[in-house]
């Protein structure tokens, strides 16, 4: 389908008026949609959903504080068990496979909340468990839970040990060779791990008949890679030396550990009680705060429980509990579609959108100045409040909206895009690609450790952010000969997959990172009759549904 003189022509050459006209309706009735769905203060926020998880772990964090919400629980227990798939799992994401580490936790979850295990649901969800090899298979995060209550054993859970955060930066283990959300997960775990909270559950809500048998050595062991040499053999080594070398631990070390962490803890609390803006980040601080003897009515803890409080979220009338919130990645694409869509760019709705953004821009250094120690701050995080970890596809976004919009066109509108511009360029690794959250975060070996079940330890550059950023600097008037442009075309011609696609990290997944790169390409002004932008462009019409 081409578009010619605002009319909608199928391939074969027929005039398509009928079909134009339901676009041209869809158009406008989504614009009205967010005319409607605009906050007073200029930003959009639409609710965001992930897997069981979220719930299961919201009942977790309630009983290991202590804290009685039925009336919410119960809301999260019928939202898990609609969410419950017919072979009795819960699935990763949406219409998945079921995923034993989620099914194990809304399990519990759903015991904790006070359901029998003869209830029918329960039954097919231990089916599926024990169909898969039971507790014996629970990831990484879900023995950590298990294990606070007495549900798992802790020789079973990886060693984290709290002196980590008194390794230096240059130092290839340490945390800020982490991803930004691993680090901001990792720094509260180590003094979980160094007190080991414990609950004592009654027995109706224990999950041991979830085990094959009683455990073993071997149950509660990660797989070990077939080579007898590698990085994975190594750590898991490693982890053997930690668990028997721990109760020798220098008491005068372990302590200026645990005060250090605590620091990192209370000074990497937003404003608005949260961490990191995330649930991992939010609910391991407060609950490690509380193991570390933090009370219930201290500032830190009273606006760190709200914050975790704040992500419960009506939707589509169930409660359900999100994973972050998205209110600037939400603003700017929204505005950005009223543009397309061919809104005046001096339509209220786009000034107090634009009046938002710039409002929020964050101007002191986060996490990233660390290792980037030269570069002024400037960019733009995902959530309401989030100084330690602004991210480059947001700030991207937020920057080519600005551009476009007279609203933007103030003083501070123009210090805003200037110091944006700067920063997002600054966060360009030595590969020529851009990351999320940090420059060349590369360390890949952190994947490799027992910790890291999901591979998702550091936060290297991506092409669909790499993709992002052409498109920013071709949006505001760069071209090839640009150096740091050139750098990320040839590593986007480096990164392309040999079917001729590229891979998004920020997005699902293939698709996504091809049209990502193309788009950047195209704006920076890349020959776009070159073979491999062809070849890209043939792989995304031939996955056309």
């Amino acid at each position: 389908m081409s578009a010619s003189e605002g009319r909608l022509t199928l391939v074969g050459g027929t005039t398509g008026e009928g079909l134009a006209a339901r676009v041209a309706q869809a158009i406008t009735r989504a614009s009205q949609y967010l005319f409607a769905t605009q906050h007073a203060r200029g930003y959009w926020h639409a609710p965001l959903e992930a897997n069981a998880s979220m719930e299961a772990e919201y009942v977790f964090f309630n009983r290991l504080l202590g804290r009685e919400r039925p009336d919410v629980e119960r809301r999260l227990a019928e939202r898990l068990l609609a969410l419950q798939q017919a072979d009795g799992s819960w699935p990763i994401y949406h219409n998945g496979p079921g995923g034993p580490s989620t099914t194990i936790e809304a399990y519990f979850a759903l015991k904790l909340t006070g359901m029998s295990a003869t209830e029918p649901a329960l039954a097919r969800a231990r089916d599926f468990i024990l169909g898969r090899g039971g507790l014996a298979r629970a990831g990484v995060f879900t023995r950590i839970w298990l294990a606070y209550f007495g549900q798992f054993p802790w020789a079973g859970v990886p060693s984290m040990p709290v002196e980590l955060v008194l390794l230096p930066p240059w130092f290839p283990l340490n945390i800020y060779a982490m991803s930004s959300w691993a680090r901001g997960t990792v720094v509260p775990l180590t003094l979980l791990m160094a007190h080991r909270p414990s609950v004592r559950l009654p027995a109706e809500a224990a999950v041991s008949e979830l085990w094959l048998r009683a455990p073993t050595r071997e149950d509660l062991a990660f797989a070990r890679s077939p080579e007898l040499v590698t990085t994975r053999n190594f750590f898991l080594a490693v982890d053997r030396a930690l668990k028997t070398l721990a109760p020798l631990s220098w008491r005068g070390l372990r302590r200026r550990a645990v005060a250090r962490a605590i620091e990192w803890v209370l000074r990497h609390q937003d404003t608005n009680g949260q961490w990191g803006g995330i649930q991992p980040a939010m609910v391991n601080s407060v609950l490690a705060l509380h193991a570390v003897g933090f009370a219930a009515d201290h500032p830190a803890m009273v606006s760190g429980i709200q914050g975790v409080e704040d992500f419960l979220v009506e939707c589509e009338g169930t409660l359900m509990y999100q994973p972050c919130v998205s209110p600037n990645w939400d603003t700017a694409l929204a505005a950005r579609a009223l543009l397309d869509a061919g809104l005046d760019p001096a339509h209220p709705a786009l000034a107090r959108a634009a009046d938002w953004l710039v409002a929020n821009q964050i101007y002191r250094p986060g996490d990233w100045a660390v290792l980037n120690p030269t570069l002024e701050p400037g960019g733009w995080a995902f959530e309401f409040a989030n100084d330690w970890c602004p991210d480059v596809d947001d700030s991207a976004v937020i920057l080519m909206v600005l551009d476009a919009l007279p609203a933007a066109q103030t003083a501070a509108g123009r210090r805003a895009i200037a110091y944006g511009l700067n920063w997002t360029l600054g966060m360009q690794s030595h590969n020529g690609g851009w990351a999320a959250f940090d420059t060349d975060n590369t360390a890949a070996f952190l994947n490799r450790i027992p910790f890291a079940d999901m591979e998702a330890m550091i936060d290297p550059p991506t092409e669909d952010v790499t993709g992002r950023v052409l498109h920013l600097m071709g949006t505001v008037g760069y071209r090839l000969d640009f150096g740091r442009a050139r750098r990320a075309v040839e590593f986007l011609r480096r990164t392309q997959r040999s079917d001729g696609s590229w891979w998004g990290r920020w997005g699902v997944n293939f698709i996504y990172g091809t049209w990502s790169a193309l788009a950047g390409l195209e704006r920076i002004g890349e020959d776009m009759r070159a073979p491999y932008v062809r070849r890209a462009v043939e792989w995304l019409t031939a996955h056309q549904n």
